[in-house]
């Protein structure tokens, strides 16, 4: 079975209705419901998407912002076809490695360490800022789809 990691901004996606790549991110998420792909996700990303996720429940109006991002978060922890991630210490050198030499944000250094690990590619929703200046660089080191790419 075929397999991606998967970034905040693709996670977050899924559950925004209204945001620009939510149809792309649901593909994705669909496919893995599915059982046609397997979803892998390091925990650091976990974490940050309950965050993330919880600030656009509440920027939706919505209630119990925390619990749905609970609810959510537990979704992808159980999911069948969802491998959360917590690493080792190869992953975590490999992910210090990405940190220093690129600048990144912690997480999508998990991302792109875990991406290189499994070889299979990192799925993000668009480039991020630091990524930018050095993407041709990033893009011959690993393999990364931005659902952006794809509209």
């Amino acid at each position: 079975m075929r397999k991606v990691v998967i970034d905040t901004g693709v996670l977050v996606e899924y559950i925004d209705r209204r945001g620009k790549f939510h149809d792309l991110a649901a593909v994705i998420i669909d496919s893995i419901t599915a059982g046609k792909l397997t979803g892998i996700i390091p925990h650091p990303v976990l974490t940050e998407t309950y965050y993330v996720s919880a600030r656009v429940y509440r920027a939706l109006n919505l209630k119990n912002c925390e619990e749905r991002a609970q609810t959510y978060i537990e979704w992808l922890f159980r999911h069948p076809n969802i491998v959360v991630e917590s690493g080792d210490l190869n992953l975590a050198i490999e992910a210090g490695k990405i940190k220093m030499k690129y600048r990144l944000a912690l997480t999508d250094c998990y991302v792109l360490a875990l991406s290189k690990i499994t070889s299979c590619p990192a799925v993000f929703r668009s480039v991020e800022r630091e990524m930018e200046k050095q993407l041709d660089t990033l893009r011959k080191e690993f393999h990364m789809i931005f659902l952006e790419e794809y509209m």
